[in-house]
C-alpha cells in the first residue's frame, strides 16, 4: 500500500510544471552592499555639491527670494573676500579654531581613558556609566548661567561649555567601541602568557584605536556646533560672534560666507582624522 501511495505521488509530481528559475540580480546603484564604479561615485558626488548650487544660483538669481534672506553666491563670495581681506576672517577663525581645540582637546583627553576604562572593566562601567548617561541628556547650553556665575566671562566659561557638550558622548562611543573588542583576542593573549596591563596595551587599545578616532571625528563635529553657542556668552572675536553681530544688521551674506568657512574647516578636519584612522587602523580594516 505504502508503495503505490509514493508511485501515485511520484506521478502528481511529475505534472507539476517546473519551477521558474531566478537569475541572479545584476549590480545597480541600490543594490545593497555592492560597490559601485569610481565612475559613478564621481558623478553622485559632483551631482550632491551641483544640485544645491545650481537650485541657490537659480532662487537668488530670479528673485523668487529676497536677497535679505538669501544672498547670491557672488555677494556671499564678495563679503568673504571683504572680511578677508580686512584681516577680520583670520582673526576670527584663529580664535574660534583655539577655543575647538583646547575645549574638545580637553574632552578627548578625559573622554578616551575614561571610555577605555568603562569598556573594558564592568567595574567601571557600573562606576560611571549611569552618572554619564544621565548627565548627557542635560544641554550644554542650560549650563551657561551656571559657568558665568563659576568662571565669569572669559575664556574659561566658553571653554567649558564645549567640553560639557562633548565630553559624555564621546565617553560613551569609546566605551562602547572597547566594548566591541573579541573576546577571543583577550583569551588567546592571556593563554599565550600576558598580563592584564599588556592585554589592555597591545590588544584592547590597538584593537579599539580605528573606532576611537571615528568617535573623535563625529563630535569634532559637535565641538564646532557648541562653539557658536560658547561665543554668545561676551565675545569680541570669532566666527560665531561673527555670525550674531552680522544678524543684528541683517548682512545674511556675512552670516553665509561665515557658515561657508566654518563647512570647509569642518570637512578639512574630517579629511585629516579619515587619513589617520586610515593609517593607524589598517590592521583593523
Amino acid at each position: 500500500m505504502k508503495t503505490a501511495l509514493a508511485d501515485r505521488t511520484s506521478d502528481v509530481r511529475a505534472t507539476w510544471p517546473p519551477l521558474p528559475r531566478r537569475t541572479r540580480p545584476r549590480p545597480t546603484l541600490l543594490t545593497i552592499r555592492t560597490p559601485i564604479s569610481r565612475r559613478a561615485a564621481t558623478t553622485l558626488t559632483v551631482l550632491s555639491l551641483a544640485v544645491p548650487f545650481t537650485a541657490w544660483v537659480v532662487l537668488s538669481a530670479s528673485g523668487a527670494v529676497p536677497a535679505t534672506f538669501l544672498p547670491s553666491p557672488g555677494a556671499v563670495l564678495s563679503a568673504g573676500w571683504e572680511m578677508a581681506r580686512s584681516g577680520e576672517l583670520a582673526v576670527d577663525v584663529w580664535t574660534t579654531t583655539r577655543r575647538v581645540l583646547e575645549g574638545f582637546g580637553l574632552a578627548v583627553l578625559v573622554s578616551v581613558p575614561l571610555g577605555i576604562l568603562m569598556g573594558t572593566f564592568h567595574a567601571g562601567q557600573a562606576a560611571f556609566e549611569p552618572l554619564i548617561g544621565l548627565l548627557r541628556y542635560l544641554p550644554a547650553s542650560a549650563f551657561i548661567p551656571l559657568l558665568i556665575i563659576w568662571l565669569g566671562l572669559g575664556e574659561p566659561s566658553k571653554i567649558a561649555i564645549l567640553f560639557i557638550g562633548t565630553v559624555f558622548f564621546n565617553t560613551l562611543m569609546t566605551a562602547d567601541v572597547v566594548r566591541g573588542v573579541p573576546r577571543s583576542l583577550i583569551d588567546v593573549s592571556y593563554t599565550l602568557g600576558a598580563r592584564r596591563g599588556e592585554v589592555l596595551r597591545k590588544v584592547v587599545v590597538p584593537h579599539s584605536l580605528p573606532g576611537i578616532i571615528d568617535a573623535v571625528r563625529v563630535n569634532a563635529a559637535a565641538a564646532w556646533n557648541f562653539v557658536v553657542v560658547a561665543e554668545l556668552v561676551n565675545s569680541t572675536a570669532g566666527l560665531g560672534y561673527r555670525v550674531v553681530r552680522a544678524q543684528r544688521f541683517l548682512q545674511t551674506d556675512k552670516i553665509f560666507a561665515v557658515l561657508v568657512v566654518i563647512g570647509v574647516i569642518g570637512v578639512m578636519i574630517d579629511v585629516a582624522l579619515r587619513l589617520v584612522r586610515a593609517r593607524v587602523g589598517r590592521w583593523a580594516g
